[in-house]
């Protein structure tokens, strides 16, 4: 299940409902820690960041896997595939309203490595522009948290787009 929201407290009620106990949670755009305090009683959560206030916070919460980096880096999807190989929920907050392109890409990416049971989307943009569609009569659809038009296992090879996204993922 894919599930999306804007308001931060529908989003973090979306991931403790989705949560069940042993689980291994994935948080993209973890920054202070205010979803990952909620989500970490009874889960593994790694939780990835780019921001610097991050590093302290979140290395400091027990039962935490902080991991500072750009979520949009092919080396961050490498760090986190080193640690786990699936997920069961995959929880992704970057920035609520912004960018709903880098989002969606960063989604597409992580969930068709991970394949996660349930991914939980934090942006207005993505949210609107659903709920503004109507489809065309054509039915594709997922039951699982990722989308079944990316089937294949493991790492996705590194995407000439990570290059176009900006010039400070450049090496």
């Amino acid at each position: 299940m894919i599930k999306l929201s804007y308001d931060i407290k529908k989003y973090r009620q979306d991931l403790t409902e989705l949560i069940n106990d042993g689980d291994v949670v994935i948080e993209l755009g973890c920054h202070l820690g205010g979803t990952t305090k909620i989500i970490s009683h009874s889960c593994r959560v790694i939780a990835v960041d780019n921001s610097p206030e991050a590093i302290d916070v979140m290395g400091s919460l027990d039962g935490v896997e902080f991991i500072s980096g750009d979520v949009r880096r092919h080396e961050v999807l490498g760090e986190v595939f080193s640690k786990v190989q699936k997920c069961d929920v995959l929880a992704i907050d970057l920035g609520g309203g912004y960018h709903p392109d880098t989002v969606f890409k960063v989604f597409y990416i992580w969930s068709s490595t991970f394949k996660p049971a349930h991914t939980v989307i934090r942006n207005r943009g993505i949210l609107e522009f659903v709920n503004s569609s109507t489809v065309s009569g054509e039915d594709y659809s997922s039951d699982e948290g990722f989308l079944d038009s990316y089937n294949d296992s493991g790492i996705p090879p590194l995407i000439k787009e990570f290059d176009l996204w900006t010039p400070s993922l450049r090496k």
